[in-house]
């Protein structure tokens, strides 16, 4: 089969006869369709999809040991898991790729928009079409100069026409046409375009603000207790997660002390949140790097920024003050042991082991109750205020090996009695309870004693440091103004013709607008308005409305 011979039923050359692509042409056509605005799209949904598995398995940045425990608890999946990233998304390779992708797909999407607009921008308003009465919306004015009086000319319209145009921001040019025909052409709404490539830039700015954040900054939580220094410092997190990129040694030595937290609760004896915490403040010491000192207030939302970090204030509660004193009469423990706020009345879960008690190591599990009360007909008390008006302290104590020489992490907060051997219980009726009129028990056994010496207020903290976040708020703030701008800005083209003919001026012009644009015709009456007011023009409605529809 010859190469200019054609199939019987399409009449176009046969299928071997196509010229081949080669892999130069398939890199061209992989790069065209990468840069598509709907192959973005469908990128920007593939990278929120690929960021659910960061919130359903354990990242190892976040917390290694939940992570080991994982893949100790599913053998077989955990270790595939492992292989697969799923504990490492956000670093993995698959998520990088897609967000590099994206990141590309948005470059080359913008890049020849940009240019493209760049160049409209310098060329002149598109030529006059020959017939304008297939324009869109279109109008005709037939002024008869002569009868009227009026000194007004093919050229002198068309010139008003341009300066008209002119003050309502568009772009003009002026053209002789064959026959004494002079046109002017004149087009606006280049902003829309513009916005477009903003809104469209500034999402690449999010990305590279976001990805700037994730890989030079941290996160880290503090539970500070009143009088006590947060120094920050790696060893003075209770928890840090840092960028992929960011070293523990660039941090910023400064150090913070709690002076006094202070709550303010709902007092009105009608509310129905009565006993509530309405508002917080904490009373901060703040001792920068040059050796000085700043008095600062931390509230709910209301940050301290320090040396480059935001430091929020995420929780609080009550830490009771306890001494615990082992059978050898030698003082084992002494300070505050933080509770956890377990609810509204902030009863507060506390677990405290004192693994330097002799002869045999201690451990206690108990709750702290800021307003102690005994309901009728019950031997266990309960908190009845949030507010510290009887403190009360309720332990269970064990004796034994708590297993921190193991070498495996534990729970500060979790106390596994598994290998523990009971000494006080409330369910055998002789639990300890300690209040500021009982403060002190003794463990059976000649285990030692337990003193309540008080409580504390502490404060959880979230320092943050995101170099990023400024670019994505700018880029947000400029993506915006951009998508509003592509919004509400509409791109319209105009052509007015004019010439005379029998001592009749005809002026006609057609509107074109670059997509949807219902407010076409009412700029159309707008000119003609202009126009007559322009040219002292006077028509009743029935006239004026024959008049355009020509």
């Amino acid at each position: 089969m010859n190469a200019s011979e054609k199939t019987e039923k399409t009449g176009k050359p046969a299928r071997k006869d196509a010229p081949a692509l080669g892999f130069v042409g398939m890199l061209r056509w992989c790069w065209t369709q990468l840069t598509k605005m709907n192959t973005a799209l469908m990128l920007l949904l593939l990278l929120a999809v690929a960021a659910v598995p960061g919130s359903i398995f354990p990242q190892r940045v976040q917390d290694p040991t939940k992570v080991t425990d994982y893949i100790k608890n599913h053998p077989g999946w955990g270790e595939f898991a492992d292989k697969i990233q799923l504990f490492d998304v956000f670093s993995s390779a698959w998520f990088s790729a897609i967000y590099l992708l994206l990141f590309i797909s948005l470059i080359g999407c913008v890049t020849p928009r940009a240019i493209k607009h760049a160049k409209d921008w310098r060329k002149p308003p598109a030529r006059t079409p020959r017939n304008l009465s297939r324009m869109p919306v279109h109008r005709q004015l037939e002024i008869p100069v002569a009868d009227a009086g009026l000194n007004l000319s093919a050229k002198g319209a068309i010139e008003d026409a341009a300066r008209i145009l002119k003050k309502s921001h568009y772009r003009v040019e002026i053209r002789d046409e064959e026959n004494d025909h002079y046109s002017v052409g004149a087009e606006r709404g280049y902003l829309r375009e513009i916005g477009n490539i903003l809104f469209h830039v500034a999402m690449i700015g999010i990305l590279v603000g976001v990805a700037f954040g994730s890989l030079y900054g941290y996160r880290g939580q503090k539970i500070l207790v009143q009088d006590e220094t947060f120094v920050n410092s790696l060893i003075g997190y209770d928890s840090f997660t840092p960028g992929t990129n960011y070293n523990p040694d660039w941090l910023t030595p400064y150090a913070v002390t709690l002076n006094n937290f202070q709550v303010r609760y709902d007092r009105q004896q009608d509310s129905h949140t009565y006993g509530q915490d309405l508002d917080y403040k904490a009373e901060l010491t703040v001792h920068d790097p040059q050796g000085g000192t700043e008095q600062k207030t931390l509230k709910v939302n209301e940050p301290v920024d320090i040396g480059g970090t935001s430091i929020f204030l995420s929780g609080n509660g009550y830490a009771p003050v306890v001494r615990v004193t082992d059978g050898e009469g030698k003082v084992a423990y002494e300070g505050t042991v933080v509770g956890i706020t377990t609810d509204g009345k902030y009863t507060s879960s506390v677990v405290l082991k004192v693994p330097d008690a002799k002869p045999s190591q201690l451990g206690f599990v108990g709750m702290f109750l800021p307003t102690g009360d005994y309901a009728r007909g019950t031997t266990v008390p309960h908190s009845v205020d949030s507010a510290p008006a009887n403190p009360m302290l309720i332990f269970q104590s064990y004796s034994g090996d708590l297993g921190l020489n193991s070498g495996q992490p534990q729970n500060v907060y979790v106390l596994d009695t598994s290998k523990l051997q009971e000494l006080n219980s409330m369910a055998q009726g002789n639990g300890i309870v300690l209040s500021a009129q009982n403060p002190e028990a003794v463990l059976p056994d000649n285990k030692g004693k337990i003193e309540f010496l008080g409580y504390k207020r502490y404060v959880g903290l979230d320092v943050r440091h995101d170099p990023g976040q400024n670019i994505v708020l700018y880029s947000f703030v400029v993506a915006f103004a951009g998508l509003i701008v592509s919004l509400f800005v509409a791109r319209r083209r105009v052509w007015v013709r004019a010439h005379t003919a029998d001592g009749v001026l005809v002026v006609e012009y057609g509107l074109l607008a670059r997509g949807e644009d219902p407010r076409l015709a009412n700029e159309a009456e707008r000119l003609t308005d202009a126009f007559a007011a322009a040219w002292g023009l006077e028509f009743d409605d029935d006239n004026h409305d024959e008049n355009e529809g020509k």
